[in-house]
C-alpha cells in the first residue's frame, strides 16, 4: 500500500479521492484549509494554507504519492500556479509521484488539434481566467519540471464538479490528451473519477503523461 497525500483533500474531487484511496487500504493524509465535518477513520487530516511552503512540506514529507486537487478560485486564483510549482518541487525532492486533478479544457477534440482552452468563447467570461490558469499547469509548468519528477495530469470529463455530481457507476473510460467524448465533453462523477485516478496510482503505467477520465 502507498502513503498518499491529497492536497485539497476536503474539496469535491479531493474528498472522493481520499475516500477511494482509504477504502483500498492506502495510508492517506488530507491537507485542506478546513477540517471535514465527518472525518473518515484511518485518514490523517491536516489543516493549513496551501500557499505556505512549510505547510506543504509537512504534508508531502514521507509520501509515496502526492495528489494536487486544488482549484484556481478564491484566494488561490492568483498564486495557484506558484503553489503547484512548489508542490511539484517538493514532490520531486521527496521522490514522490505527483498526480494533478486537472481540467477538461486542456484536452483536445482530436489528435493534433488545438486544445479546447484555445477557444473559450462559449464559456462565461468570469470563468475564463481560471480555466486558462488551470490549463497552463499541463501546457507550460509540468513539462518544464525536472525529468526526475514522475507526474500524471488527470483531466476529468467536461461535466464534472459539485454542480453536476452524477452517480457512481463503478466504471470509467481512460484516454490520453484527446477527449474520450469530444462531441460534448462527456461526464463523470467524483466517485468514478476517484476510482480511475486511484487505479492509475496503483497500476503505475503512466509517466509524465496527460490522461482523461470520462463515463
Amino acid at each position: 500500500m502507498s502513503r498518499i497525500t491529497v492536497i485539497g483533500g476536503t474539496g469535491y474531487a479531493g474528498s472522493a479521492l481520499v475516500a477511494e484511496a482509504a477504502s483500498r487500504g492506502h495510508q492517506v493524509t488530507a491537507l485542506s484549509r478546513s477540517l471535514p465535518d465527518a472525518p473518515l477513520p484511518d485518514v490523517t487530516y491536516l489543516q493549513g494554507d496551501a500557499t505556505d511552503e512549510a505547510t506543504l512540506a509537512a504534508a508531502v514529507k514521507g509520501a509515496d504519492v502526492v495528489v494536487a486537487a486544488l482549484a484556481p478560485r478564491g484566494s488561490l486564483a492568483g498564486p495557484f500556479r506558484d503553489v503547484y510549482r512548489t508542490v511539484a518541487r517538493l514532490a520531486d525532492t521527496a521522490g514522490a509521484r505527483l498526480f494533478v486533478v486537472g481540467g477538461a479544457s486542456s484536452l483536445r477534440p482530436a489528435p493534433g488539434a488545438d486544445r479546447f482552452v484555445t477557444d473559450l468563447s462559449q464559456v462565461p467570461e468570469a470563468l475564463r481566467d481560471g480555466i486558462r490558469t488551470d490549463a497552463a499547469v499541463i501546457i507550460e509548468d509540468l513539462p518544464a519540471t525536472p525529468a526526475t519528477l514522475d507526474w500524471v495530469y488527470v483531466s476529468p470529463a467536461r461535466s464534472f464538479g459539485a454542480h453536476a455530481p452524477g452517480e457512481r457507476l463503478g466504471r470509467y473510460r481512460l484516454g490520453d490528451d484527446v477527449s474520450v467524448a469530444p462531441e460534448d465533453g462527456g461526464a463523470i462523477s467524483a466517485a468514478d473519477y476517484a476510482l480511475g485516478l486511484v487505479d492509475l496510482i496503483e497500476k503505475g503505467e503512466h509517466h509524465r503523461a496527460h490522461v482523461n477520465l470520462s463515463h
